[in-house]
């Protein structure tokens, strides 16, 4: 079968992926409403085309912290992706570093960052979840700035897991042969089986809820590495960003995995460009499934989008 656009992969992984898998990769919070919104609201906004102009030669390279890329499109932070392909998250450090793009990995890989790291050469960042234990923190990171990452996606809009129905149902849990690479010689690589969802459980047991601005603050004392604060979706927290010297902000839902019914992201654009006033570039993460939609968000005010599976759990 030939594919013609992104749209068509969940069809095809909902016939290849076991049930419990394809849930996961798949589902939002409780009734999903912001699930569909993030979709829907790109459908929304409409174009107002010029025309002869000369389009002859297009240049489609930027530069995100200072980095220059082929494009302003990234890969976003996606757990397990072993559960997809035995390739996992190699095969998608590949695939960025051959499309000239930076990819950033998921705290909650299959792979470890120096596994990644050994795949070849690449720009990368790493989306960082703040554990209870500082010292398992201080060390992922040391681990990522050593292996040649550029830049930590602090995820800021989990102090608990958003509730996900059908992985309450399936009582996810990562399959036996996975483990969560980067925690594995801290004996937090394990997700235990639940009455609930493993990874909700998972969450509850080790992710800190006190995380607050003041551990932007410390983030900053055990890393020279540049600091992105993704799950941003209103001014405020925009000015806090800012004044927490956060070096750019990612406006993100979670891909609706996690607060049900707050707004799509391309909904949330406008009011966070308009609060930074230039002052750190603004990212966009949530729905992106065509070249149209990268260009609204670019239209109004993103220096450039992630897109993963939809920013699965990051």
């Amino acid at each position: 079968m030939e594919i013609t656009n992104v749209m068509e992969y969940e069809a095809i992984a909902k016939q290849k992926l076991p049930k419990m898998a394809f849930d996961y990769y798949a589902s939002g919070a409780e009734d999903q409403w912001t699930l569909k919104e993030n979709r829907e609201a790109f459908s929304r906004i409409l174009f107002r085309p010029r025309i002869l102009i000369d389009v002859s030669r297009i240049d489609m390279t930027t530069t995100v912290l200072g980095f220059k890329i082929s494009m302003p499109i990234m890969v976003a932070p996606t757990a397990f992706q072993k559960m997809a392909h035995p390739e996992g998250e190699y095969a998608t450090a590949r695939a960025a570093s051959a499309a000239g793009t930076i990819m950033t990995l998921s705290s909650w890989a299959t792979s470890s960052v120096e596994e990644v790291a050994s795949t070849g050469p690449g720009i990368r960042f790493f989306q960082l979840y703040v554990y209870k234990d500082r010292n398992v923190v201080a060390q992922l990171v040391r681990r990522a700035e050593r292996a040649g990452f550029k830049a930590i996606a602090l995820t800021v809009d989990t102090p608990r897991l958003g509730r996900r129905e059908s992985d309450i149902k399936n009582r996810f849990v990562l399959p036996p042969h996975l483990t969560l690479k980067n925690f594995e010689g801290l004996d937090l690589g394990k997700m235990d089986m639940s009455n609930d969802s493993g990874l909700a459980s998972y969450v509850a047991g080790q992710i800190d809820r006190t995380l607050s601005w003041k551990d932007v603050k410390w983030l900053q004392t055990i890393t020279s590495m540049p600091i992105l604060v993704k799950g941003v979706l209103t001014a405020e927290d925009t000015h806090l960003a800012v004044q927490a010297g956060s070096a750019g902000i990612i406006v993100s839902n979670h891909g609706a995995r996690q607060l049900d019914y707050v707004p799509a992201t391309i909904s949330a654009l406008e009011e966070v460009v308009k609060a930074a006033r230039g002052r750190l570039p603004v990212f966009l993460d949530g729905g992106v499934r065509r070249g149209t939609d990268v260009f609204k968000a670019l239209a109004l005010g993103a220096s450039g989008i992630f897109s993963g599976p939809d920013q699965v759990a990051d």
